[in-house]
């Protein structure tokens, strides 16, 4: 039966046994010779098993008096071993033959031909082999056997195999029970849990309107009267987030102009909540002494990392200097923000710093000039940020739709709610401001403010 493998290169595919099959005995060798070749390339005892069975299993099914062929060949990269049972006349396996082979193998092709045909079986192998000349070494130095022992040695494989499967079904039978009475321990928590459902939703959303009552206490409640500046903001909870957010904004007058920021603190707590409202006190107070926007990043910056150690944020700053015909801008990791101009060209003033609360340099603040009636436009994430989306195509989509919508600021915060704002995954500040030129003296104080209200934002409710 068998007959000397070749001796091609180890580099590439090597034949190492080739078998001739025309009786019960060769099927017998070949299941005995193929298990052995598993053992020699490394696979476990259970693989060998399942080799050696779908061969012979093939090779029952396929027994003619005609001879065929069965090549064992390994191949290096992608290590494989590739089993190939081949004849010429019109045989061909039986259904159930190659589909209990495959459930084995599942890597095995019946290939028709027009004049015989061919069955191959691909095993990939977890790693490099042995040399392949060693592994036929390996075979040729196999003592021949009788057919009985070829039987007996069959037979324990199919003791082994059944033992293997009773083992697995009592398993199967011990966990089964064990589900079955988690089943019950858990329909007998869900019973009780039913019970509590509605007093526990109830404690929740009053404690979580607690928790957005003191969120909304850390905000401003009111915005600066600036002579041609018109300013208008919203501010929503996460529709869906269990945790509120670090979300904020500030408009404060400070020494060398108007002041706009919008930041968030990374987190959804109750702690994130309490930083977000030390970052905002802090920047008012560091504000007051004329720190230009650069400045204020890095005192914010250095006392974050030094008080809150682990926290980080994101800030933009928009200093709006007196007349209203220029603005600097510093960035610290936040979302840019958007100037459109009054014919309708809108651009991103994409300058950025590092986050807060990393203790790196940051760069000056940026100068840029700003043609009369020009709208600026600050956002958190939660605007625009979707799992399914591409940040950047929303930054374009946002920029196109308030390009298009209304220059009163309060129209513009209403729309940009309307459009992107429902059902949002985050919380939400939308920060628009129209600039008019206007003289007033650069150190003068700003005595007049509107009221702000932060509250749940509905379409078509009144402010």
């Amino acid at each position: 039966m068998n007959q000397p493998a070749d001796s091609r290169s180890t580099y590439g595919p090597s034949r190492v046994l080739l078998a001739t099959l025309a009786t019960e005995q060769d099927i017998f060798t070949l299941r005995r010779r193929a298990k052995s070749l598993a053992e020699a390339i490394g696979l476990d005892s259970r693989d060998q098993v399942r080799l050696a069975t779908a061969v012979s299993e093939l090779g029952r099914d396929l027994l003619r008096p005609a001879a065929m062929t069965a090549v064992f060949t390994l191949h290096p990269a992608p290590a494989a071993l590739e089993v190939v049972l081949s004849w010429t006349d019109d045989r061909v396996p039986s259904e159930e033959s190659l589909n209990a082979v495959t459930r084995l193998l599942p890597e095995t092709r019946h290939r028709p031909a027009a004049a015989g045909g061919r069955v191959e079986i691909a095993y990939p192998l977890p790693a490099a082999v042995l040399d392949p000349a060693r592994i036929r070494d390996i075979l040729h130095a196999e003592a021949p056997v009788s057919a009985i022992e070829d039987l007996r040695a069959q037979t324990q494989d199919l003791l082994a195999s059944l033992q293997e499967a009773h083992a697995q079904r009592d398993e199967l039978e011990r966990l089964n029970e064990e589900l079955t009475e988690t089943n019950a321990g858990v329909m007998a928590l869900y019973a009780e849990l039913t019970v509590e459902h509605k007093e526990v939703v109830e404690r929740y959303a009053e404690e979580h309107e607690l928790a957005l009552a003191l969120q909304r206490t850390f905000l401003p409640t009111t915005l600066p009267d600036v002579p041609g500046v018109e300013l208008a903001v919203r501010y929503l909870p996460a529709t869906s987030t269990t945790e509120i957010g670090g979300d904020f904004y500030e408009a404060v007058q400070s020494p060398h102009g108007l002041l706009l920021a919008v930041g968030d603190v990374v987190g959804h707590s109750l702690k994130a909540a309490t930083v977000m409202g030390e970052l905002r006190h802090a920047l008012r107070a560091y504000t007051a002494e004329g720190h230009p926007p650069h400045v204020l990043l890095e005192r914010l910056d250095n006392l974050l990392h030094l008080h809150r150690p682990g926290w980080t944020a994101t800030v933009c700053i928009i200093l709006v200097e007196p007349g209203n015909r220029r603005v600097r801008i510093a960035n610290a990791g936040h979302l840019p923000p958007l100037v459109v101009t009054a014919d309708g060209s809108a651009t991103y003033l994409e300058r950025h710093g590092p986050l807060l609360g990393l203790n790196l340099n940051r760069p000056e603040a940026i100068a840029y000039d700003i043609a009369p009636g020009s709208r600026l436009l600050m956002i958190t994430d939660g605007l625009i940020e979707t799992r399914t989306s591409d940040l950047r195509d929303r930054l374009r989509l946002l920029s196109e739709v308030t390009a298009g919508g209304p220059p009163a600021p309060e129209a513009l915060c209403d729309t940009l709610i309307e459009r992107f704002g429902e059902q949002a995954e985050d919380d939400i500040i939308v920060f628009a401001a129209l600039l008019h030129p206007a003289e007033a003296p650069p150190d003068q104080h700003l005595q007049h403010v509107q009221h702000v209200q932060h509250e749940k934002y509905e379409p078509g409710s009144s402010r």
